[in-house]
């Protein structure tokens, strides 16, 4: 019985292999991640500015606006993404640059540092060194929050990166392998620096919109429900109530609503780009995020990180186990 096991294991060494590369990946992501200055998709952010720079003019029509759009994510993507793809089928050990994607495509999964440094600052009273951390991470204006709004900033941005972070690197990697993940987090890339919410995007950026929309809808519904669980039934519940915005729903705000619901605290709001007053839902599910917010939050994300990690490590016991049953 045990050479056949044996046997059995070496026939799924493709599936171990695949487990292990994910699971340092995203072990590595949170304990030693490249610093922001030299993280590919940061440089990878400077095109897309550019490229929107270039080409986004708000005086031209819509329909010339989503078109621009959607060269543009054309243009940026699938060049980058054929090339990186294409060395790997070409390495000699791909497991390590199978690996390497993952490792980059994870490493805004370490802005629970940077929150951890806000909340501390804004301890201290430290409102511009709060203001200056947050700056490099949002596309919005951050020179004029308060306390609040530095609060809720942040906790939004806890909770909603792990959508493209953590779950969608685990379900595209099982999915379609590395490439799959590289090119739903550079599609996400791009809807992040072309934010939607942003008036100067509205049109520009809707063909990612669209495109995201449908391409992280798993990935979001799965990690809403991972925050949902910890809030009970009432938190649940919100996993069914679409937040619009516009009339389009927006799939971060269902998130933030979700985190606000079992934090039981207020998220959303008013925001502002360029100096451009934008109103979103408010989703009130408590009073205002206070000191001790922040660190909750921070508890609600690792929490919900440490299930996926769970799953990434469950996966391959149970079918070793399956596996085990079938030979015995």
């Amino acid at each position: 019985m045990v050479p056949e096991f044996t046997q059995q294991l070496l026939n799924d060494a493709p599936l171990y292999q695949g487990t292990l590369i994910l699971f340092i990946s995203l072990l590595l992501s949170k304990i030693a991640p490249l610093p922001r200055a030299v993280q590919p998709l940061v440089a990878f952010n400077y095109l897309a500015k550019e490229m929107a720079n270039k080409v986004n003019h708000s005086n031209r029509s819509h329909s010339q606006q989503v078109i621009a759009g959607a060269l543009s994510a054309i243009l940026l993507v699938v060049p980058f993404w054929a090339i990186i793809t294409f060395l790997l089928q070409l390495a000699a050990f791909p497991w390590f640059f199978e690996f390497l994607v993952l490792y980059i495509c994870l490493n805004d999964e370490n802005f629970n540092i940077v929150a951890e440094e806000v909340n501390r600052a804004l301890n201290h009273k430290d409102k511009t060194r709060a203001r200056k951390m947050l700056t490099p991470w949002l596309t919005r204006d951050t020179q004029e929050l308060s306390d609040v709004g530095l609060s809720k900033a942040t906790i939004e941005k806890l909770v909603t990166t792990p959508v493209y972070g953590t779950v969608a690197s685990v379900l595209f990697f099982i999915l379609g392998g590395a490439p799959l993940v590289l090119a739903a987090r550079m599609l996400k890339q791009l809807e992040l620096c072309w934010l939607p919410i942003n008036p100067k995007f509205r049109y520009f950026s809707r063909p990612v919109y669209v495109l995201n929309t449908l391409v992280f809808a798993l990935p979001t519904w799965l990690w809403n429900l991972s925050l949902a669980i910890q809030g009970g039934p009432k938190s649940l519940a919100r996993l069914f109530k679409p937040v619009s915005l516009n009339g389009r729903i927006y799939h971060e705000l269902q998130t933030c609503s979700i985190a606000a619901s079992v934090l039981n605290i207020e998220l959303g709001g008013p925001m502002k780009f360029n100096g451009v007053r934008v109103n979103t839902a408010k989703l009130s599910h408590g009073p205002l995020p206070e000191k001790g917010s922040i660190r909750e939050a921070i508890k609600l994300a690792r929490v919900s990180h440490a299930i996926w990690v769970g799953f990434v490590i469950l996966i391959p016991m149970i079918w070793a186990g399956l596996r085990y049953l079938q030979v015995s």
